[in-house]
């Protein structure tokens, strides 16, 4: 048994602490058959693609692997209780989400043996995940891509661990991609790290090679910005020719962008225009939102989808963590993985010796 064992891998079921977390457009069957067969736990991507597209990957991801898995999504997309009904039909080991589910949903997921863990970035966000539910929660600091807040990660996660006083396991996420990180993510009282940009620039992640090759070209994490141009809410992207075509662009000229963003993934997802209408407006009286923005985050997935499908990395944006600038190459999953774990306890090793030479 691994040293790095924690209360997260008896929870999941993994052999190492290492979350693979989930992108739209990114974590297929390959990449998260990979990650558990390395001894991590992978997310497959739901929130991009439609129910029959989730059951299909399910079982494709089953035949990959023995491994446990689990599926991403949020409660404002149009199949989410879809997605439910799946997850528990074919007994997926855990979910994550970023919008909590309501307390009834999140309770059907558990009476089943789901386990719970979403993406939270403030103390307060933790705490009300717990009393709905969560079984573990993700932390993702300001280092992170895609959607993020501003508290780096150093300091965001001791908060919620103190804030959360062990009632469930804390995943680090933000800036992770080696076993030193996941050794400091120990040491702040963390339970595991989960990381994305390190599993995009996977052998196994979906994305062609010419929007790889663009993450592994990113050698300075200054490139690497928060933007509010695609929805009116901060992310973190590589600062590209689209991401610099957003930021010049008016509000009309970026609404009418959304618009057609949005028909375009009501075609892809088969929802109807009614259902995600209706999806933003909860959304928006949900949350700190307006429902313009609510409309607007409709823009993302499809101009995302430029880059991780049809290979135009300059045409999409590329959502992405500050680590990008510090990685510069793309490795397997199993290497990524049992990479981390050596090192991680080899810097334990080292440790524990300082502690005994002091003694």
């Amino acid at each position: 048994m691994s040293i790095l064992q924690t209360r997260l891998c008896e929870l999941l079921g993994c052999e190492y602490p290492i979350i693979q977390t989930a992108m739209g457009w990114v974590t297929g069957p390959e990449i998260v058959a990979a990650s558990g067969n390395a001894g991590g736990f992978g997310f497959l991507a739901g929130a991009t693609i439609p129910p029959d597209e989730i059951e299909r990957d399910i079982l494709k991801t089953k035949s990959l692997t023995d491994a446990p898995f689990g599926v991403n999504f949020h409660m404002y997309q149009p199949n989410a209780a879809d997605i439910v009904d799946l997850v528990i039909k074919h007994e997926v080991r855990a979910v994550s989400y970023s919008r909590s589910p309501g307390a009834e949903m999140i309770g059907r997921l558990k009476e089943h043996g789901v386990r719970c863990v979403p993406t939270i970035g403030l103390p307060k966000h933790a705490i009300k995940a717990i009393q709905l539910g969560a079984d573990a929660v993700t932390v993702q600091g300001g280092e992170g891509g895609g959607h993020t807040g501003s508290v780096p990660t150093s300091l965001l996660i001791p908060q919620v661990i103190d804030a959360v006083d062990g009632k469930v396991p804390v995943i680090a996420a933000g800036g992770f991609k080696d076993g030193r990180g996941l050794v400091a993510a120990l040491a702040w009282g963390a339970d595991g790290i989960a990381m994305g940009t390190r599993f995009l620039m996977a052998k196994e992640s979906s994305p062609p090679d010419a929007t790889k090759q663009r993450y592994v070209d990113c050698n300075n994490p200054s490139e690497i910005i928060v933007s509010k141009a695609i929805d009116g809410l901060p992310q973190r992207m590589i600062n590209n020719e689209m991401l610099r075509r957003l930021e010049k662009a008016n509000p009309l000229t970026k609404f009418i962008i959304a618009i057609g963003s949005g028909l375009k993934f009501r075609k892809h997802t088969g929802a109807s225009l009614t259902s995600l209408l209706k999806s933003a407006i909860a959304m928006a009286k949900s949350g700190d939102i307006t429902v313009t923005q609510a409309i607007m985050s409709a823009n993302a997935p499809m101009i995302i989808q430029k880059a991780m499908v049809d290979g135009q990395p300059g045409s999409g944006v590329l959502p992405s963590g500050q680590v990008a600038g510090v990685i510069g190459e793309v490795l397997s999953c199993k290497d990524i993985i049992h990479g981390i774990a050596a090192e991680a306890e080899e810097r334990l090793k080292v440790l524990a010796a300082m502690t005994n030479n002091e003694t």
